[in-house]
C-alpha cells in the first residue's frame, strides 16, 4: 500500500450503525431517494462501498447534521464513528459485544455519535448544533433536570460521574455496566454499598438516581406486582435468569394489568420487568431471518432454538435465544443448547443400539433383554438353533465400543468371579511358598 493511500485512509472516518430492530452492526453506504438508510456488511469485499467522511471536526459535524436531517425513522438507528483503517475490526468487535451484553460497553460509548451540547469534546464525538424541538436526541435525560443535591448525599457529583465515564450512558438511559460504590449519608449514619445506578424521573419531574443493591439470591417467595411465582417460574429464573412466560402484573398506581416478562439481573439478583409491548426483538439473528411464529415464541417469553446461524468466524452453529428483561434484548443460552444436544445424541445412540439388538442369531429379544444389554448386563437365551439344526442356549453380552454382541456358554459374571477367586487364592498361597524357602 502506498504512502499516499495510507494517508488518504487515515484522514477519513466511516459510519457504523446499529439497527435497534435487528441488533446488527453494519457499515453505512448512504441514503436512497426516499431517505432510507443503505448499509453493507463490514467485510473486505464491501470496502469500496463504505461511506467515507473527512474526519475534520467542523466538516464532520455539518455533514452528519445534514445526513441525519434527511434520514427516515432516525430513532431506529444508533451511529458510531470509527477510523477507516479499523472499520472491519471494530464492527466485528462491536457485534460480538452486542450479542453478549448489549450496547453499554465502553467501546460503544466512546465511538457513538451523540449530542453533547456545550460540554467538552471527546475523541470521536460530534458536537452538533442545537437542535430544534422535535429533532432527535440520543439522550433520554437532560443533564439540567438532574437533582444534583440528592446525588451529593450519595457521594456522587457531575465531575465524579464524568471521571468514571458514567454520565453519558446514564443520560442515555442505561444502567451502569458494573457495580458502583455509593456512600449513603443519612445524617446520623453513613452506609456504604455497591449498586448498579440508573436515572429515573420522580413524581415531581426531577431526575434522580435509582440504586439497585446486591442481593444474595433473588426474592422469589413474595409476590411481584401481584404475581406469585410457581415452582416452574422459580426453577426457570434460577436456572436461566428468565421466567420463560408472559404474566399479567398489576401496575402499582393505575392498577391496570400489564402483560410482562420477568428476568433476574445477574449482577445484583434483583428482578427486572419489561412490558411485552416494549420488547425489542430482532428480525434477523446471525444471518437467520426469524419467522412470525419464531418472533411470537420470543414475545411469549419462551426460549427459541435457532439453527444454521453464522458466527463471526463464519462457522455455522445452533443455539437457543431468549429475551432477557434485565438486558433489554435477546441473549444466547449456549448452556441449554449444549445440554439439549447431548441429550439428543444420547437418545439417538440408545435408539441406534436398540435397533442393533432387536434380534440375536434369529431370536427376537424382548425390550427388557435389550435394556439389560445396554446396561452392560448379560442375558440368558434359550432355543437358539445352530447350523445343524440343533438347539443350544447361553449368555449374550453387548460391547458398546465395538457395537458387537458376544456369546458365551458360561455366565460371564461367574467366569469373572471364578477368575477373581482363583487369583485371590493364588496370592494367598504366595507367602506360604516364600516362607518354605531356605535363605
Amino acid at each position: 500500500m502506498s504512502t499516499e493511500t495510507t494517508q488518504r485512509q487515515v484522514e477519513h472516518d466511516v459510519l457504523l450503525v446499529n439497527d435497534k430492530t435487528k441488533n446488527k452492526i453494519q457499515v453505512v453506504k448512504g441514503l436512497n431517494k426516499e431517505g432510507k438508510l443503505e448499509t453493507v456488511p463490514p467485510t473486505k469485499k464491501n470496502q469500496n462501498q463504505f461511506l467515507k467522511v473527512d474526519r475534520n471536526g467542523d466538516f464532520f459535524s455539518n455533514f452528519f447534521s445534514n445526513f441525519f436531517s434527511q434520514l427516515k425513522n432516525p430513532t431506529q438507528f444508533t451511529f458510531f464513528r470509527v477510523p477507516e483503517l479499523l472499520t472491519i475490526k471494530m464492527a466485528n468487535q462491536m457485534q460480538k459485544e452486542l450479542n453478549q451484553s448489549g450496547p453499554t460497553h465502553e467501546l460503544f460509548l466512546k465511538h457513538q455519535i451523540t449530542e453533547i451540547g456545550n460540554e467538552s469534546k471527546k475523541e470521536n464525538k460530534v458536537a452538533e448544533p442545537v437542535k430544534e424541538e422535535g429533532q432527535y436526541s440520543s439522550n433520554k435525560f437532560d443533564i439540567k433536570d438532574i437533582d444534583w443535591d440528592s446525588l451529593s448525599r450519595l457521594g456522587l457529583s457531575k465531575e465524579k460521574l464524568q471521571e468514571m465515564d458514567l454520565l453519558e450512558p446514564l443520560l442515555q438511559g442505561y444502567k451502569t455496566k458494573d457495580l458502583v460504590a455509593v456512600n449513603l449519608d443519612l445524617g446520623s449514619a453513613v452506609f456504604s454499598l455497591d449498586a448498579r445506578l440508573s436515572l429515573q424521573k420522580n413524581e415531581e419531574g426531577k431526575v434522580v438516581m435509582a440504586l439497585e443493591g446486591v442481593k444474595k439470591y433473588p426474592n422469589l417467595n413474595v409476590p411481584l406486582y401481584g404475581h406469585e411465582f410457581s415452582k416452574q417460574d422459580k426453577h426457570n429464573l434460577l436456572k436461566t435468569g428468565n421466567m420463560g412466560r408472559v404474566v399479567d402484573l398489576v401496575h402499582p398506581t393505575t392498577k391496570e394489568m400489564i402483560p410482562s416478562v420477568v428476568s433476574v439481573d445477574r449482577l445484583t439478583n434483583n428482578l427486572v420487568v419489561t412490558r411485552v409491548e416494549k420488547m425489542q426483538l430482532p428480525q434477523e439473528v446471525k444471518g437467520i431471518v426469524l419467522s412470525e411464529q419464531q418472533l411470537q415464541t420470543l414475545k411469549d417469553g419462551k426460549p427459541l432454538l435457532v439453527e444454521g446461524m453464522t458466527s463471526a468466524k463464519g462457522n455455522l452453529f445452533n443455539a437457543e435465544i431468549q429475551f432477557n428483561a434485565a438486558k433489554g434484548h435477546i441473549e444466547f443460552l449456549f448452556e441449554n443448547t449444549n445440554k439439549q444436544s447431548q441429550s439428543q445424541n444420547q437418545t439417538q445412540n440408545q435408539s441406534q443400539l436398540s435397533d442393533d439388538l432387536k434380534t440375536f442369531r434369529g431370536k427376537e429379544l424382548t425390550k427388557k433383554q435389550q435394556s439389560d444389554l445396554l446396561e452392560g448386563k448379560p442375558i440368558y437365551i434359550k432355543d437358539l438353533i445352530d447350523k445343524r439344526g440343533n438347539p443350544y442356549q447361553g449368555y449374550v453380552t453387548y460391547n458398546k465400543e465395538t457395537k458387537q454382541a458376544d456369546f458365551s456358554f458360561q455366565n460371564p459374571n461367574k467366569e469373572q468371579q471364578s477368575k477373581a477367586q482363583s487369583q485371590s487364592e493364588k496370592q494367598a498361597d504366595e507367602p506360604k511358598k516364600t516362607k518354605g524357602r531356605k535363605m
